[in-house]
């Protein structure tokens, strides 16, 4: 149905229940951005990504069209006010947020950022029970209803009445609900309204660059934890001194140290590290398999699939995490994608499935857990579904973002918020327990030093002031040989290439 052309597009920020604690909070009060009417788009017509993005993220909408002219309406004039309804998807660009400052209109008001499909009277439909869909590459990714609406239609158009007027042909996307998440090139997005209809495009890459006259795209660890999905405003940076801290005690002390706080099987049993003399330290970058589905498979016209896609973004300091239904029946990743993973500063690779090519990937300077060694490519099993998901590897939920340790033994997942007290006690734990061990081979008893009692305490500091006076004497001697002349320094492993 062809309607008047929209004076203008508005979208609503929060709108969705599920959405809101997504993102960690709930707003007493809709809110708004505009987009531009030269934003909208077909179904079929291409999602345009520009040159140097990354993180294009779908968000399946449900738009409504103004029908007749209203400024100041009640909320029974506001629903007699609402015309049609369509799927629609308010696509953005994360890449361009920090210069956006609240406005989107370089982040979702590009051309074709928001593809919408055919119009339907609300006459004809329930607007309180339309159920709304997204799906990439057949996959369902988003799901909601308008019961689960914060802000019900005609509140919105009441609302935007108060402030402006509404013409014949606006149109208000009404928000989105939980799982957006980013495309990539060559991906199909679809949103669906059931019983209304939907509209389906692909992803594509601009063919000419950006002008570099205003601002180009930039990406930082918040703005991407938001297009994941995994930002915690309330989770503070992990500095260089407990990411060292944590590279230096065993997966066993942090695991009794996360058990201490309630978090009982942070371990990931039954993998096995192929570099047991390399130690591991990252946050995850994870990848999910799913069992093989030929028609799923035959369907999937991505020039890389999640697989790949995961090899290729991945950034330094990521571990790849890779959920495979502790299937050893294949392997979930050979030489090539290892080490291209390890030139692009891989931190190591984890993965509850089998590894092809170990002789190789042994070879690697990247610490590498699995569960068992298998000769066959993954497609006999697996199909790489998504990246950057919440992964259930070796029975332990991982979390995008999430820290990960790993030592001789194995490995062990950190929540972000414990990291730094974690650190802390763990090195202070290994400390005592170093203490006990001289006694203990010294010939004493374990009664007194482990655990070590208050009437040890005294001799414990001791011993601990004379060992940091130690330390300290060989750290100035080193410096006192770097002063005199060079020294070798090992060059970081995994350099990302250009």
């Amino acid at each position: 149905m062809k309607l008047p052309r929209p004076s203008k597009v508005i979208a609503v920020h929060l709108n969705y229940r599920s959405r809101a604690a997504e993102r960690g909070r709930t707003p007493d009060a809709p809110s708004y951005f505009f987009k531009p009417p030269s934003s909208l788009s077909a179904s079929g017509a291409p999602i345009v990504r520009p040159q140097g993005c990354e993180l294009l993220c779908y968000e399946g909408e449900i738009a409504l069209a103004i029908a007749k002219r209203v400024r100041r309406a009640s909320r029974e004039e506001a629903a007699r006010a609402i015309g049609w309804i369509a799927p629609a998807n308010d696509l953005g660009v994360y890449d361009f947020r920090w210069a956006d400052r609240g406005s989107n209109l370089m982040g979702k008001g590009q051309d074709g950022f928001t593809p919408i499909g055919s119009f339907v009277p609300a006459s004809e439909l329930d607007l309180l029970a339309l159920r709304l869909r997204t799906r990439v590459n057949g996959v369902l990714v988003q799901e909601g209803e308008t019961s689960d609406l914060i802000f019900p239609f005609e509140r919105i158009v009441a609302d935007l009445s108060r402030f402006m007027t509404l013409e014949p042909g606006d149109i208000i996307l009404t928000g989105t609900p939980a799982g957006s998440r980013p495309l990539a090139l060559g991906d199909t997005v679809e949103v669906e309204i059931e019983g209304v209809g939907q509209v389906v495009n692909a992803v594509v890459e601009d063919s000419k660059p950006l002008a570099p006259i205003g601002a180009m795209p930039k990406l930082t660890d918040d703005v991407r934890a938001d297009a994941l999905g995994t930002n915690n405003a309330a989770v503070p940076p992990i500095s260089e001194e407990t990411l060292a801290a944590l590279g230096a005690v065993s997966t066993a002390t942090l695991t009794t140290q996360l058990q201490k706080r309630g978090i009982k099987k942070p371990f990931l049993a039954g993998l096995r590290p192929m570099r047991p003399d390399l130690r591991m330290v990252g946050f995850a970058h994870t990848l999910r398999y799913v069992p093989l589905r030929e028609d799923i498979v035959a369907a999937d016209k991505r020039e890389l699939n999640a697989q790949k896609q995961a090899v290729e973004s991945i950034k330094p300091g990521e571990i790849l995490v890779i959920e495979a239904r502790n299937e050893e029946g294949a392997g979930t990743i050979g030489d090539i994608l290892a080490l291209r993973a390890l030139r692009r500063g891989a931190a190591g690779i984890v993965t509850d499935g089998g590894v092809r090519d170990t002789p190789m990937v042994a070879s690697l300077e990247m610490p590498t857990y699995y569960r068992a060694s298998h000769a066959s490519v993954l497609g006999l099993l697996h199909y790489p579904l998504e990246t950057n998901v919440p992964v259930a590897c070796a029975g332990v939920l991982i979390m995008p973002g999430d820290l990960l340790v790993g030592d001789a033994e194995g490995v062990v997942v950190i929540p972000l918020l414990l990291a730094e007290e974690v650190a802390q006690d763990a090195v202070e734990m290994e400390l005592r327990e170093e203490f006990a061990l001289e006694r203990v081979d010294a010939g004493e008893s374990i009664r007194g030093v482990y655990p070590l009692i208050d009437a040890r305490r005294a001799e414990y500091e001791e011993w601990l002031s004379a060992k940091r006076l130690a330390a300290r004497e060989v750290g100035a001697s080193r410096n006192e040989k770097a002063e005199s002349g060079p020294m070798s320094v090992p060059a970081r492993n995994g350099v990302p290439d250009s």
